[in-house]
């Protein structure tokens, strides 16, 4: 075997490893750093609406350019009540969501990996098939199924539960139902993949030591499945908080997510320094839980023998 083969492999190796990286520098970390450069810079008339800062990397212009930044934005963010409210009532949805999807989704997930393994890839491929149409498309049938006239309240209303409509859309409930429906394919996923690769025989153990059902479920089943629960918690509150289709369609007057303020900031009022240092500032709170889900990942596989 020739020297320029094992030298040919450590290369792929490196640029297998590489991929990812460039990924994030190039999708994560050039965007992030032109939205903290805007996030510093001072709103203007103008187009674009903020004076540039850092356009040239002139290293004489370096320290000019330093006291030219601003975090008049950020303190923005404190004065004005607006942007607290929307990051506490984002996180309040966001919160209900993913707790609603885990008592959805668990007992879905769960009834998926207990069945007959042939029914599997068709019972899975019915939990995702809502992705095979436009987000858009659903979120816009929810409204005619939430509306007073919608198909909710016909229904409710012919079985004479209620002799009125209920007020469902337009509101922070309507929000709720619709990140719910729409995210609960992101938490079915991962619940399947930790609850079917548990090892069958600890389930059969306990039966066979005198457990019930239910002692099986929360001292076998559920433990074992944490890392899809929190997996699930996560790819379903991270993008809750900063949704704004949804909120901006289904929600009223009264909703209020970061989301729909930064694109009112951005769109609307044209400042840009602040809708993007809350959008750092709401990149700098998600990170807390991202960070919290790795030191426990890595604990979870430091105390596996």
């Amino acid at each position: 075997m020739s020297k320029a083969a094992p030298a040919r492999g450590k290369f792929g190796r490196r640029l297998v490893l590489a991929l990812p990286y460039m990924w994030l520098v190039l999708f994560f970390l050039v965007p992030f750093a032109l939205v903290l450069k805007v996030s510093l810079s001072q709103s203007a008339l103008g187009q674009p609406p903020y004076e540039p800062v850092f356009d040239s990397l002139d290293p004489a212009e370096i320290w000019a350019k330093l006291s030219a930044l601003s975090i008049s934005a950020y303190a923005g963010l404190i004065d004005d009540s607006l942007y607290l409210q929307s990051y506490l009532d984002s996180l309040a949805i966001a919160a209900a969501a993913t707790f609603l999807t885990l008592l959805i989704g668990y007992p879905l997930a769960l009834a998926i990996a207990r069945s007959p393994a042939r029914w599997r890839p068709v019972l899975l491929m019915a939990a995702i098939a809502p992705f095979w149409t436009s987000s858009l498309i659903r979120v816009y049938a929810w409204i005619m199924i939430l509306k007073d006239e919608g198909l909710i309240n016909h229904a409710l209303i012919a079985v004479g539960l209620i002799k009125e409509p209920l007020h469902i859309f337009a509101t922070n409930w309507a929000v709720l139902i619709g990140i719910v429906y729409s995210y609960l394919p992101f938490m079915i996923l991962p619940l399947y993949a930790a609850i079917e690769n548990q090892d069958k025989a600890l389930i059969e153990a306990a039966a066979d030591l005198g457990a019930s059902a239910s002692g099986v479920f929360w001292r076998i089943t559920f433990p074992l499945s944490l890392p899809g629960v929190f997996a699930g918690a996560l790819m379903v509150f991270i993008p809750a908080v900063g949704e704004f289709v949804i909120p901006d369609l289904l929600g009223g007057s009264d909703t209020l997510m970061i989301g729909t303020t930064l694109w009112n900031d951005f769109f609307a009022n044209r400042d840009w320094p602040a809708a993007a240092a809350a959008a750092v500032a709401l990149l700098a709170l998600l990170v807390g839980p991202l960070v919290f889900y790795e030191r426990l990942q890595m604990r979870t596989g430091t105390d596996r023998p």
